[in-house]
């Protein structure tokens, strides 16, 4: 989710395309906290690793 999300950021940057830049933007995020309370063991949404 968090490469996912860098492209739709990288390309919306480049084509000039604010709904490709927000997208991505809000996917990098979600992947950051998914990856940072894996990170630390909470289980989120009942899972403890998220792949």
């Amino acid at each position: 989710m968090i490469i996912l999300g860098l492209i739709l950021l990288v390309v919306g940057y480049f084509t000039n395309i604010g709904l490709l830049t927000t997208l991505g933007g809000i996917l990098l995020v979600i992947g950051v906290i998914l990856l940072i309370l894996g990170a630390i063991g909470k289980p989120v949404g009942g899972r403890k690793a998220w792949f």
